[in-house]
């Protein structure tokens, strides 16, 4: 197709990893963009991955690859702490760009690559995956097309399990100051897909704790001290003047999925997911004057890939390529660019803020 858009992907592990996971499966299947590189810190894995997914190109320097007159776009999708080095690299170099969530170690980090997106006239997406969704979307038309009616009250309820262990590849996400665990994963999705339907907060008052200091290394059999929460509270209002209540947590056994529920005077939604909104399937339920919820089925024009996408965590990243690939050809297309990012970080921060100080934070102060 002539007019596809050149994507380089970088963490493109053939093996492990995010993109391992989701990017790689879901590009071959969106229709505006042509998967041209892959990326790794070895030429032998970037070499598997752009044999198996069919990329003419491998790289083990992200810098050439960025060089490349060919690429159009790139997909930084590793670790958080290198976000912000290589996803300005990227803006720098022209490139549009898909940056997983969180965007920064920090605000200040997200703000920056923003500012410096727009100055640069780049098209970005950062990966907010609740909001492609699309039983989430069918629940935001629904609210805004007077379904419930005036919103009353919200709930939304995410419990994960596995924190007692894991590899030490992953253990690095045990360091708060690195800025991946249950706060800004599990619960930044969570609450973004929250506020995707119901809008943003006024105010928050939040209490963080770490239930679990210690998790096993299954590989070294060591204990390692954690400093990352794993449990996060969260009482607000919202600007429509709305409450809401928000757990999130990481917990040893037997992790429930997630529940969200929007009370209005006019009726009541109700999603549910044995994982999460970003990442699993999501069941729908509504009821109107009536107490007992029925299933609503999600319309098709919600489902912008191919059938040929794989279920999963590809399914609403291939999402979101179909978005942002609208984006930079300038077609009509909504998706959360960095501006979006900057926005779930101060909200973050004012939940953070809030349990330090141990009082209500106003949002918009941030």
């Amino acid at each position: 197709m002539p007019d596809q858009i050149h994507l380089g992907i970088i963490g493109a592990s053939p093996t492990v990893g995010w993109a391992h996971r989701a990017h790689l499966p879901a590009v071959p299947a969106a229709v505006a963009f042509e998967l041209t590189a892959a990326c790794t810190t070895r030429m032998e894995t970037a070499t598997e991955s752009a044999t198996r997914y069919g990329a003419r190109m491998a790289f083990d320097d992200y810098r050439n690859m960025l060089q490349h007159r060919e690429i159009d776009a790139v997909a930084v999708v590793i670790r958080v702490p290198a976000h912000y080095d290589i996803t300005k690299d990227a803006i720098n170099a022209g490139k549009h760009v898909f940056t997983e969530w969180p965007l920064g170690r920090t605000t200040e980090e997200a703000r920056e690559l923003a500012a410096l997106a727009r100055e640069k006239g780049v098209r970005t997406i950062v990966g907010l995956q609740s909001r492609a969704a699309p039983a989430v979307m069918h629940m935001k038309e629904l609210v805004d097309t007077g379904y419930v009616g005036e919103i009353l009250s919200c709930s939304l309820r995410q419990i994960g399990s596995g924190v007692l262990s894991r590899d030490s590849g992953r253990t690095w996400q045990r360091e708060v100051e690195l800025g991946a665990n249950t706060l800004t994963i599990s619960a930044g999705h969570a609450i973004d897909a929250l506020r995707f339907v119901v809008g943003d907060f006024a105010r928050v008052s939040a209490k963080l704790t770490t239930q679990v200091p210690q998790w096993h290394e299954t590989d070294t059999d060591v204990m390692v001290d954690v400093t990352s929460p794993d449990n996060i509270l969260v009482n607000g209002t919202l600007e429509n003047g709305a409450i809401a209540s928000i757990h999130v947590a990481s917990i040893p056994w037997a992790g429930k999925g997630l529940t969200m529920e929007i009370y209005g005077r006019d009726g009541t939604l109700k999603a549910t997911s044995g994982g999460s909104t970003n990442v699993g399937s999501v069941k729908l339920e509504g009821a109107q004057g009536t107490d007992d919820l029925i299933e609503i089925d999600i319309p098709a024009h919600h489902t912008y890939v191919s059938e040929e996408t794989p279920k999963g965590p590809p399914f609403n990243v291939g999402q979101m390529y179909d978005q942002f690939g609208k984006g930079i050809q300038g077609k009509d297309s909504s998706y959360p660019d960095f501006d979006t990012a900057v926005e779930l970080h101060v909200l973050i921060d004012a939940i953070r803020q809030s349990s330090d100080e141990g009082r209500e934070i106003d949002v918009s102060a941030g």
